[in-house]
């Protein structure tokens, strides 16, 4: 993912203001105006190492010099140093929560993404790991991306990314064949036609109707495999590729990929991951 320099910055600019308020009052009474300082950002226990790149554009956007030890999508070990930063000594110690903020949010989002890939690779299956738009407002691009450096897909980044018709827009239609015609109609040739299905004879219906994308909504593995064997008896299995979503986990995962599904989605990837232990020492001041 790209966006180009002066927008994200921007956008961390937005983060740090919304932490630091009108002042960082407890650094304006310790800290000299003019104390210098040379920092390290260090992970505290080892995991796949997101954020760096915002972080350097952070920093740097505030006058400060940044060197980056450890790039994003590496493996890091406990005490690890991931950057060095020098500088105004103020600006560092009022930029340090936001900075480590990014780094261990991402880097935790991107180390269980890795541990779940990796899951699925030992077992020998082809199954990709896609998160969901399950994220706080203001952080889908970091969340996102942070998905894609632990290796794993980042499904819709947007809702005009792709039609994808889920219940409430069939209770609309009035049946999810008519749902995905009207879409089907409508939409441009160059989106691709996702469908909630909660059932499993709506997965043939979907099938049948020509979705690009099934998504098997909240359906145990055993479901999943009868819905496959249902699609291959009208020989419309690997016509459109077939998701699970909803109530997957770390732990049950594997039971998951091995229905055959190509796509496994989980929203906790995003929406309740641990963050990874980073934190920021002075090591020297002037």
């Amino acid at each position: 993912m790209f966006l180009p320099w002066k927008n994200l910055e921007e956008k961390l600019q937005t983060m740090l203001a919304e932490d630091t308020g009108q002042s960082d009052i407890t650094t304006a009474l310790i800290v000299p105006s003019d104390s210098t300082a040379e920092a390290e950002v260090i992970a505290k226990e080892t995991g796949i190492i997101a954020g760096i790149e915002e972080a350097k554009i952070l920093v740097e956007s505030l006058g400060l010099e940044a060197t980056v030890l450890v790039s994003d999508g590496q493996k890091a070990k406990a005490r690890s140093i991931l950057m060095e930063i020098s500088g105004d000594t103020r600006t560092i110690l009022s930029v340090e929560r936001t900075l480590l903020n990014i780094i261990s949010h991402m880097s935790g989002i991107a180390t269980t993404t890795r541990k779940l890939k990796e899951k699925i690779r030992k077992a020998k299956l082809k199954t990709r790991i896609a998160c969901t738009r399950k994220v706080a407002p203001g952080l889908l691009y970091f969340d996102k991306k942070a998905v894609l450096i632990g290796g794993g897909d980042t499904h819709r980044l947007h809702l005009d990314d792709m039609v994808l018709i889920k219940d409430n827009h069939i209770a609309v239609a009035g049946s999810l064949k008519k749902a995905i015609q009207k879409a089907r109609k409508e939409a441009s040739f160059s989106k691709k036609l996702e469908v909630e299905v909660t059932k499993t004879k709506d997965a043939l219906v979907a099938a049948k109707a020509g979705a690009d994308i099934i998504m098997l909504d909240n359906f145990s593995p055993r479901q999943i495999e009868k819905a496959i064997k249902m699609l291959r008896r009208e020989h419309l299995y690997g016509k459109a590729m077939l998701e699970a979503s909803g109530r997957i986990t770390a732990e049950n995962i594997l039971a998951y990929a091995e229905t055959g599904v190509d796509i496994v989605s989980l929203g906790e990837i995003t929406s309740s991951t641990k963050a990874l232990d980073v934190s920021l020492e002075i090591k020297k001041t002037t």
